[in-house]
C-alpha cells in the first residue's frame, strides 16, 4: 500500500470520528436558563433571600462530583444576586422545558425553590439552604430539607461551596441522610450516563495517529 493511500485512509476515518463527536452549545454546559417569575421567590443565600417578581438568568458555574454551584443574574447578567450550592437530583423522565419545583408556604408567603432541571436532562439541581433556614421550611412543608452550617454569602469563592458540609434536616432540627431527600435514580442509569463521552473517540484518533507514525517508515523503505 502506497503512502499516500495510507494517508487518505487515516484522514477519512478522523472525519468519520469528527463526525459523531456531540456538538457541544455554551448554553449546554453552563445550563444558562432565564425564567420570568409573576410572584417573588425565595431562593437560598444568607438570612431568608427573595426575589421580586421579575426576570431573572440562573447559570450553572462549576459542577464536581455531587456539587453544583448555581448563579442567579439579573435579566442582563450585570449583576449577581446570590450564590447557591446545591447536589444532584434525580428524575425518572427528562421533559423538552426548564422545569423549576418549589416548597408549598403558608398563603401570602413567597415558595421557596427547591429543584431545577434543564431541558432534556434526567439530573438536576436541588437546592441547599442555610441550615437555621432549613429547618424553618422543613417545620413548614413537614418533611427533610437539605442544609448546610456554614454561612456562604455571594461573594464566596467557589471552592467555599464546594467544600461545604452539606446534611439533610428534619422538622425538629435532627439530621438525616441526605438520600432521604435527593432522588437515587435506578442501579442500570447509575452505571450508564446519559450523553455518551467524545474521549473513546479522541482515543481512537491518537491511536491511529499512533498507527501511521509505525507505518510510514516501513512504507519509505519498501
Amino acid at each position: 500500500m502506497s503512502r499516500f493511500k495510507v494517508v487518505a485512509i487515516v484522514a477519512c476515518l478522523a472525519l468519520v470520528a469528527v463526525a459523531f463527536l456531540p456538538g457541544v452549545k455554551a448554553d449546554e454546559l453552563n445550563k444558562k436558563t432565564t425564567v420570568t417569575f409573576n410572584v417573588p421567590v425565595e431562593v437560598p443565600g444568607v438570612g431568608a433571600q427573595v426575589l421580586p417578581a421579575g426576570t431573572y438568568v440562573f447559570k450553572l458555574v462549576a459542577s464536581r462530583s455531587n456539587r453544583h454551584i448555581v448563579r442567579i443574574f439579573n435579566e442582563d447578567e450585570t449583576h449577581v444576586y446570590t450564590t447557591i450550592l446545591a447536589i444532584a437530583n434525580y428524575r425518572m423522565r427528562s421533559t423538552g422545558k426548564t422545569v423549576m419545583t418549589f416548597r408549598e408556604r403558608a398563603a401570602g408567603q413567597p415558595e421557596a425553590i427547591r429543584t431545577w432541571f434543564y431541558p432534556g436532562d434526567t439530573w438536576g439541581h436541588e437546592f441547599v439552604y442555610a441550615k437555621k433556614r432549613a429547618i424553618e421550611l422543613a417545620r413548614i412543608v413537614n418533611e427533610p430539607v437539605l442544609a448546610t452550617p456554614v454561612e456562604l454569602p455571594p461573594t464566596a469563592p467557589v471552592e467555599a461551596f464546594q467544600e461545604a458540609p452539606v446534611v439533610a434536616v428534619t422538622p425538629r432540627g435532627e439530621e438525616v441522610a441526605v438520600a432521604e431527600v435527593v432522588e437515587a435514580p435506578p442501579v442500570e442509569t447509575a452505571l450508564l450516563p446519559q450523553t455518551a463521552s467524545p474521549l473513546p473517540l479522541l482515543a481512537l484518533l491518537g491511536l491511529l495517529s499512533l498507527g501511521v507514525g509505525f507505518a510510514l517508515p516501513k512504507l519509505k523503505r519498501s
